[in-house]
């Protein structure tokens, strides 16, 4: 079994409002429109990341392999496509807990297999980039909520999701 990793514990809802350092994104210049378009122009790129020869190899014993980043990738498409579909459904609602470190051991990433991974990442991609483009004009300010208090709106929701799958996309020099 692969070494465990420190579970981030930062708030990283700091990136709706300033670039990020590490990787530059700036979630203040995303078009909320462009969502869809972005992630689908993505995918490509971790796929290929995904292929690699290296794929499975940690670049130190605590941080994650390009499979792991991978299968995280793929899971927060799912998740933001869960959370995304709440907020266009319901009014305010919280999002149950989603413990990435926790859905990374008990999942076994580290073992999974890269082609599945590259596969399944691009079909929650797809149905999460559908669902942006079709979010109503009038919809881009509904609000959700995480159990830490955290508020979103559809269209944070989205910029926060892009820096995260950019962000993971820097660690691998993907």
């Amino acid at each position: 079994m692969a070494a465990e990793i420190e579970p981030d514990t930062k708030d990283w809802t700091w990136v709706l409002q300033q670039a990020c350092p590490e990787c530059g994104f700036d979630a203040t210049t995303v078009d909320p429109r462009s969502i869809g378009a972005t992630v689908r122009a993505l995918v490509p790129r971790w796929q290929a990341a995904l292929a690699r020869d290296d794929v499975r190899d940690r670049p130190e014993p605590a941080t994650w392999s390009t499979l792991e980043y991978g299968a995280h990738v793929r899971d927060v498409f799912r998740v933001m496509d869960q959370r995304l579909a709440l907020m266009l459904e319901h009014d305010d609602p919280q999002f149950a807990n989603w413990d990435q470190d926790a859905t990374a051991v008990a999942e076994r990433y580290d073992l999974q297999d890269p082609a599945l991974v590259s596969h399944e990442l691009g079909g929650a991609a797809a149905v999460l980039a559908d669902r942006y483009d079709s979010v109503p004009d009038d919809a881009w300010q509904r609000p959700g909520r995480r159990s830490n208090g955290s508020v979103f709106t559809v269209d944070t929701l989205g910029r926060y999701m892009l820096h995260d799958v950019l962000h993971h996309l820097h660690d691998v020099r993907g």
